[in-house]
């Protein structure tokens, strides 16, 4: 297990702003701040933010702007909820007006996503992309989970009828998991035919594992990891909603949570927790036991600014490797969306040293 470090460094971490993919347009430092803090070994750096369609976009040259006119300036207003696939980024804007932002890597475009007419957006919080690019979005105000293709057709909606506040969307290759915070539980639906089939838990304030308000949710390992912002702790279910524990607690002291909202988890089961509160996010292991926590209240770039949500990726990191620390390899990408600020939606990277030839 590389994530072992001592509580003491946990007080005094601070982190620095360099760039990330091929065409991101802000310049790195030299100076690379990394979390924990030396000496001890580096395990998160935080790599760049995107803000507008500025940090993306290929830097016109004064012929092009000659020629064609300045490329306009979309900015990410208000970001919630986000998710990446295959070389994409969705970030759910709440100010956006019923919409969201979609970032492509691969082509350098930033383009919004609004759908118009009875298929229009009113509070989208948080989305997902299945492997078959189905983009599924949760609307809070339109109590509704609404489904799209790959090239933004609308194929359905559901939810309504059972008066749901959908916060979050998670799915796997059967189901689709929804949280629903108006209802205290996790609604759980067929992904073919999107027919509801079941919810969990079936319990009463008071039990161990009854939920309160579950705000975000992820499956990892058959596992559902749910952040209660109702009881500010982080309940997890198997798939079939039987209760297996409890992990932190509301509080203020170290390892404790306020407001978890984003939830996400690494394939060793490492916990990577938002709270809205602290503004960072706090990273448990598979015990419970707190191992590290970055960001902080906003001061410089990497800091943080009412957090929403957190979100770990694999598959995409040949746009950011670049910017990482020669003397270590990228093991996954952590994006981290923040409301206000100048850094609305702030990339980090889990590290690890270099392997000695």
């Amino acid at each position: 297990m590389d994530f072992k470090i001592y509580f003491f460094y946990l007080l005094s971490i601070t982190l620095i702003f360099n760039s990330c993919s091929p065409h991101i347009n802000k310049a790195s430092t030299a100076k690379k701040v990394t979390y924990p803090a030396a000496p001890a070994t580096p395990r998160i750096q935080y790599l760049t933010s995107i803000s507008s369609s500025l940090d993306i976009a290929k830097k016109q040259s004064a012929f092009t702007k000659s020629i064609v006119g300045e490329n306009q300036t979309l900015p990410i207003y208000k970001p919630y909820g986000l998710f990446m696939r295959n070389g994409k980024l969705y970030i759910c804007d709440v100010s956006l007006g019923g919409g969201l932002e979609i970032i492509d890597f691969e082509t350098n475009k930033f383009n919004y996503f609004i759908p118009e007419g009875q298929y229009r957006l009113k509070l989208p919080l948080n989305c997902y992309v299945d492997k078959n690019n189905k983009l599924y979005i949760t609307d809070i105000a339109l109590q509704k989970v609404f489904v799209f293709d790959g090239d933004g057709t609308y194929i359905t909606s559901f939810g309504k009828d059972k008066n749901i506040k959908p916060s979050d969307v998670f799915v796997n290759s059967q189901n689709i998991f929804v949280a629903d915070s108006g209802n205290n539980r996790i609604n759980v639906y067929n992904k073919e035919t999107y027919k509801f089939e079941y919810y969990f838990p079936k319990s009463e304030s008071g039990d161990a594992n009854y939920l309160y308000k579950p705000a975000n949710l992820t499956i990892t390992n058959n596992k559902v990891f749910v952040s209660d912002m109702g009881s500010g702790d982080i309940k997890i279910f198997t798939l079939k909603g039987v209760y297996l524990k409890t992990i932190s607690k509301y509080g203020k002291n170290i390892g404790d949570l306020v407001r978890p909202k984003g939830i996400a988890v690494d394939k060793e089961e490492n916990i990577y927790v938002v709270d809205a509160s602290f503004e960072n996010v706090q990273i448990f292991n598979k015990k419970g036991e707190l191992l590290l926590f970055f960001g902080g209240h906003y001061k410089s770039k990497g800091d943080m600014w009412l957090p929403t949500k957190v979100m770990i990726d694999y598959d995409n990191l040949k746009y950011f490797e670049k910017y990482v620390d020669q003397k270590f390899d990228l093991k996954y990408l952590i994006f981290v969306a923040n409301q206000y600020g100048p850094d609305k939606v702030s990339i980090y990277g889990r590290i690890t040293p270099k392997k000695k030839e």
